[in-house]
């Protein structure tokens, strides 16, 4: 059988129903589908390749999925401070900076996000609902090769008694409603979602309204939620009761809403979520950093109990390597409640892909190296010190790797990274352009160099 690409002699870890880890394997993809993955002996003979890749030297994964990851932050990278609270960072840092780009800034902030995340592998992300010019920004990273689902910042609470409610809820779901016209999910990689920022900031008609043009259109939306106490602490002063359980009564729970973060929920949220089939993503990078108290409150193994599908994020501008998210994840629960057996890295990296794709509705379409599955697949070197000895594969890739290993990343089909950098956007150029953005930003906003060293 002719084919476009095959792929030869690599390590390759599945996902597939069966889980199979071959030591020598090959992947033949025609267009933008997988035909087939399987030893080396019984399937080498029997393709020939447009292009054939030797995959000697290297372990060949399903690309990583990026449950939540904040796109045009980035250029802010290192210079919000670790040391204050978390809402007086948000407020007074975080919140002015992001809303003090303007729209190239903006757009040059998600091409570095894009190339973060593919040059990591992942291939396929669910944005944070906080890009301000969509369209620049759909315009600036559809070229580079990413999936992605992203999203506005959208919000329509009136904080002043003064303003108009009825008038700032029409404008939001409007707004939502073209923003999903005009960037459909027709089958191209990048599509909107209604998402919306979460918190306190949305009005039940709002939720209500993303949540019927999401299960209309077969889309999904994502929003914060609980991260510290401050949500369920104004739900309970505002609703009588706590956030979830307000969700739940008006009826925008369901398996097309991903809601992030989710550290300060009882045992009767968790019970709502398990029971709705909401998605839960956590981003434990975020967590340690921003002191949530993950490992203290967080109920993450009780949801895993629950089944509730369990999905990995980067969040902010720190990073958007998945691998090293991985890692976090599998390690803060055994040390928080001393107790190895816990989210082993088996099932830590199903959440990085498998869960991944469920919660975008893409269960049956990308997550998996398998025959009929879209061709998103990273190939990691070995032959580096964190990879060798290959004993464990998937014990390795958690542990001891980091996205730093990754060599070559295809999504669907198209060879987006070889040999380390992006061939559809020239990395030199964007990182000379997203230097001095990042300077002019910083300057415009008056705010400090925060910390206990400054660069001079």
């Amino acid at each position: 059988m002719q084919v476009d690409t095959l792929i030869t002699g690599a390590a390759v870890i599945t996902m597939d129903e069966d889980r199979r880890i071959l030591r020598d394997g090959v992947i033949a993809v025609q267009g933008d589908r997988i035909v087939a993955v399987g030893p080396s002996e019984e399937l080498a003979r029997r393709y020939t390749a447009d292009t054939t890749v030797s995959g000697e030297g290297f372990l060949a994964t399903p690309g990583l999925v990026n449950g939540h990851a904040h796109i045009t932050e980035t250029l802010i990278r290192g210079f919000l401070p670790e040391d204050l609270p978390f809402d007086e960072e948000l407020m007074e840092w975080v919140i002015p900076l992001y809303k003090g780009h303007d729209e190239a800034e903006q757009s040059l902030s998600a091409q570095l996000a894009v190339v973060a995340m593919l040059r990591t592998g992942t291939t396929t992300f669910i944005e944070a609902g906080t890009v301000i010019a969509l369209d620049a920004v759909m315009e600036a990273i559809a070229p580079i090769g990413i999936r992605g689902r992203v999203g506005r910042w959208c919000e329509d609470r009136a904080w002043d008694r003064a303003a108009d409610q009825t008038g700032m809820t029409e404008t939001a779901c409007a707004a939502l409603d073209a923003d999903c016209a005009r960037w459909p999910d027709d089958g191209r990689r990048l599509s909107v979602w209604p998402n919306l920022i979460g918190h306190s900031t949305g009005t039940d008609a709002l939720w209500q309204h993303a949540s019927a043009l999401a299960q209309r259109e077969g889309l999904g939306v994502s929003a914060h939620m609980s991260p510290v106490l401050d949500d369920p602490a104004w739900y309970l002063e505002h609703e009588g009761k706590r956030p979830i359980v307000h969700l739940s009564e008006i009826g925008v729970l369901g398996p097309w809403l991903n809601l992030v973060h989710m550290v300060q929920i009882d045992e009767a949220e968790l019970a709502l979520v398990a029971a709705s089939g909401t998605n839960v993503t956590h981003c434990p990078g975020a967590a340690i950093k921003c002191g949530f108290g993950t490992t203290r409150d967080g109920l993450f193994p009780e949801m895993d109990a629950a089944g509730v599908n369990l999905v990995l994020g980067t969040d902010g501008a720190d990073s958007h390597d998945m691998v090293r998210a991985m890692a976090l994840m599998a390690g803060l629960f055994k040390d928080g409640r001393k107790d190895r057996g816990l989210f082993p890295a088996a099932k830590v990296l199903e959440m990085a892909t498998i869960n991944g794709a469920r919660a975008l509705g893409l269960g049956e379409t990308i997550g998996r190296l398998a025959p009929g599955y879209k061709a998103d697949i990273v190939l990691h070197a070995l032959d580096r010190p964190e990879w060798r000895p290959l004993n464990n594969p998937v014990n390795q890739l958690v542990w001891s790797a980091s996205g730093a290993s990754v060599h070559s990343v295809w999504v669907d089909g198209e060879r987006v990274v070889e040999a380390y950098r992006c061939t559809k956007i020239d990395e030199g150029a964007l990182y000379a352009r997203a230097q001095v953005a990042a300077q002019q930003i910083l300057s415009r906003s008056g705010l400090p160099a925060h910390g206990a060293w400054s660069a001079a």
